[in-house]
């Protein structure tokens, strides 16, 4: 086993072992990947200032999210087909966070159902919604959440039609998978993976299959997802839905300072500062570029988040001095999941941790919640420029 220091040593890990359509399905932005990239690029031109003989005992990062007590600002994303870079991934991810003491939020694309984590979870962990046009079937994914003790809801609003990925098209990703040779010879490469995937009954969409009007299997979800995300969802939907729901909302996807207007007028919790990870808009500017401008327009308003290009602790204090309440992960703790399994996504949440408390210290703070912009150079030009 190498010697794993940083989320890079477990990318190329993950690589290694995960069969390359579903490595590719998470590591891939639309069309020309531009936005994808300047995620993290745009992380890298943002310059801490090192502070000296300054008393670093006692140090604590932790603080709240939404009013729920973290180690860190940093929560596990929604991310799709979670359960295809390992087996049982959702679960072992869920546990891995629990654990650390952050947030676990479960995709409603998950391989493992609302119930499978909720039978191996004792904390609420929070869960994501997709708008489908099937209303009654939007109704029965909230009660199940709200049966199963979720801790919030994450409304993803970016997502009313799918941006094209180039690398899942060429990979012949699809439910069920193409089975080409190219993927056959690849899955002879990842014993592993395989070993794993042959020992768990789950393989299939679970918060869908079986759930979802006429979807029973993997060829009748194809054709149903092909069709239920809403392009015409609405703020009306936004509104009918935090009724239904009745917790806490946080609304995933926001871009631009109109809408975060609109999302504090609607009555959310929070907003995350997001461009899907570079995978819906190509060309789109990147969170952590963002960010500034969103929290100055509505930071006193509603808790702003963000994620999209997170690879280190040194990338979450960076968003945190730029006015984020919290982070996501969601690329990292998949390297470490396939990399790893449970052990990963523990491995990565030790990573991001550790080089958040260091950096803090370097930069003379004991108590994350004492941060503010102060510890970024060049402060008023502290906002990435493009390229």
């Amino acid at each position: 086993m190498p010697v794993i220091t940083c989320i890079e040593d477990l990318r190329r890990l993950a690589q290694a072992r995960v069969p390359r359509m579903f490595y590719d399905y998470a590591d891939a932005g639309s069309w020309t990947e531009g936005t994808y990239r300047a995620n993290e690029s745009d992380f890298h031109a943002i310059k801490l200032r090192q502070r000296v003989a300054v008393n670093l005992e006692q140090r604590s990062t932790a603080t709240t999210m939404v009013g729920t007590p973290v180690t860190m600002p940093v929560a596990l994303a929604p991310t799709g087909l979670t359960g295809m870079q390992h087996a049982d991934g959702e679960m072992l991810a869920a546990r891995a966070a629990e654990a650390f003491g952050v947030p676990f939020t479960l995709s409603t694309m998950s391989i493992c159902s609302i119930e499978d984590v909720r039978a191996v979870t004792t904390q609420p962990f929070w869960f994501q919604l997709y708008v489908m046009k099937d209303r009654a079937f939007v109704e029965a994914l909230i009660a199940r959440a709200q049966a199963a003790g979720c801790g919030a809801l994450v409304l993803t609003l970016d997502l009313q039609i799918l941006g094209q990925r180039h690398k899942d098209l060429k990979n012949g990703l699809s439910a069920p998978p193409k089975p080409t040779l190219a993927n056959l010879i690849n899955l002879a490469t990842k014993p592993r993976w395989c070993w794993h995937m042959l020992h768990t009954p789950r393989r299939q969409f679970g918060n869908i299959v079986g759930h979802a009007k006429g979807v029973s299997n993997l060829s009748s979800l194809s054709s149903w997802t092909a069709e239920q995300f809403d392009p015409a969802l609405s703020w009306a939907d936004v509104e009918w839905i935090k009724r239904r729901w009745g917790g806490k909302l946080i609304l995933k996807g926001i871009l631009d300072e109109e809408d975060a207007r609109l999302a504090v007028n609607s009555g959310a919790d929070a907003l995350i500062v997001s461009n899907h990870g570079g995978r819906q808009l190509d060309g789109a500017e990147s969170s952590i570029a963002v960010l500034p401008r969103i929290v100055q327009a509505v930071g006193r308003d509603i808790e702003v988040h963000m994620d999209g290009g997170i690879r280190s602790g040194q990338d979450v204090l960076k968003a945190w001095a730029l006015g984020a309440r919290g982070t996501y992960i969601g690329r990292a703790f998949l390297y470490g999941l396939g990399a790893m399994g449970q052990a990963g996504v523990t491995r990565c949440l030790e990573i991001i941790h550790k080089e958040l408390d260091l950096t803090m210290a370097f930069c003379g703070h004991r108590q994350l919640v004492d941060v503010d912009e102060r510890v970024l150079a060049h402060r008023g030009a502290a906002t990435p420029q493009p390229a």
